[in-house]
């Protein structure tokens, strides 16, 4: 019996098509729900939270960072549980949270209950998105890992394209309050039912191997278990430590940029029109340099392709610092964009490919943890040069400096299957 009819056997419809791609299609649509509803729309909430309740920006930038925060810590515990329990179930808490953090939105008066929103809607969001997503992939692929990731994250992008502004569009006629029991309604439904309709724990629950191929069994019988090392000889490792901090560095650039874009593309060509449409382009270029990405990362190394994503990434920055006029501007923002896409893709598979599946949850939970810390300091730190310099060339230049040095903490980290391979050998 081959892997496709043991899945038919099981219930499952025999399509033709390993079962594996249905669970990233799922995984891409609970990304773009929470993406859009979550983390590209912090921004909107922020502006409301402003307008409608009167607290001030320092108040509610200092809440947003509470989010970032929660989500970190909260990510640790996702990991945990679903190395022990059905993924399903952890994205159904972390999409229940969210919806009662957004359900409550409407309701939030005082500083603490501003705070308490944020740390409830990061730890949602943990539950619910990049942890078990990208675990569930990294469960099902292997040889055509990348490509999967790139599909499956493409959500991120379009969650902000698609949904991002229809609820800035609700919370905009309809104020916190009426639009709040409505986003609510679709982070549940948006994410639950397409969770446990095409979600599977793991190939092995169906009778599959990863991409489809047999099972390996040891001489028994018995499933081998997932390949990988222990989290504590992890986290102790080089690969680990250095690919940490250099993530901290690019993603510090990386976020940093895209919370100042609009801004500088505006003051540099003298048009809202040309801004927003530079950010639709960086969207638009994450998403197709990502799918290009994980197609082309089936040919040449990963560590390759990320030498070339720091250095693209640092070189549109510095392009940045400099530029003016719409097309070097939108032509900058397209180089930009690619590297957006691909960066944030690339954490997990790396992590994937050094230490393998065996506690993949945990080690990549904590890198997250790690990476908040550039994401977190990315904007003020923009934010700082510019006041303190006086404009954006240096401040970006600054940007352009981390991502270079994100580059030597990825050539100082080593070769990635060295921990596996190591391993092997003892």
């Amino acid at each position: 019996m081959n892997a496709r009819s043991q899945a038919a056997g099981q219930g499952e419809p025999d399509t033709g098509i390993f079962y594996g791609w249905f669970v990233v299609g799922a995984v891409l649509v609970v990304m773009t729900v929470t993406a859009g509803l979550g983390f590209y729309n912090l921004s909107v909430y922020l502006k409301a939270f402003i307008a409608e309740r009167g607290f001030s920006v320092s108040a509610t930038s200092g809440a947003t960072a509470c989010f970032f925060i929660s989500s970190g810590i909260a990510g640790l515990g996702v990991a945990s549980l679903i190395e022990r329990y059905d993924p399903r179930w952890v994205i159904t808490v972390g999409a229940v949270l969210s919806a009662i953090a957004t359900f409550g939105a409407g309701y939030v008066a005082e500083l603490w209950q501003l705070y308490a929103f944020y740390v409830l809607f990061g730890a949602g969001y943990a539950g619910a998105a990049l942890i078990p997503g990208t675990t569930l992939v990294a469960r099902w692929f292997v040889r055509k890992r990348s490509i999967a990731l790139s599909v499956a994250s493409t959500g991120l992008s379009l969650g902000g394209i698609l949904l991002t502004p229809l609820a800035a569009n609700m919370i905009e006629h309809m104020g916190l309050g009426g639009a709040g029991p409505w986003l609510a309604t679709m982070f549940l439904l948006g994410v639950i039912p397409v969770s446990w309709f095409f979600i599977r724990p793991s190939p092995h629950a169906m009778g599959l191997g990863p991409d489809g191929d047999p099972i390996m069994r040891d001489k028994n019988g018995a499933p081998l278990p997932a390949d990988g090392i222990d989290f504590e000889m992890a986290i102790r490792s080089r690969f680990f430590v250095f690919t940490a901090g250099a993530f901290i560095f690019a993603m510090m650039a990386q976020v940093g940029v895209i919370a100042h874009l609009f801004r500088l593309v505006a003051v540099r060509s003298g048009s809202n029109d040309t801004a927003a449409l530079a950010v639709a382009t960086m969207a638009m270029a994450s998403i197709v340099g990502r799918l290009v990405g994980g197609w082309g990362l089936a040919y040449i190394s990963s560590r390759l392709f990320v030498f070339g994503l720091m250095l693209v990434q640092g070189a549109a920055l510095t392009l940045y610092a400099s530029v003016e006029g719409t097309h070097a501007l939108l032509a900058t923002t397209v180089i930009f964009g690619v590297t957006v896409g691909n960066l944030l893709m690339m954490q997990p598979l790396l992590i994937a490919e050094a230490f393998g599946l065996k506690a993949y949850g945990r080690i990549y939970s904590l890198n997250q943890l790690f990476m908040t810390l550039g994401v977190a300091t990315g904007p003020a730190a923009v934010g700082f040069f510019y006041e303190w310099l006086g404009g954006y060339d240096v401040a970006f230049l600054v940007m352009a400096a981390a991502s270079c040095l994100a580059f030597f903490l990825v050539i100082a980290a080593g070769p990635v299957r060295a921990l596996i391979e190591s391993e092997s050998y003892a």
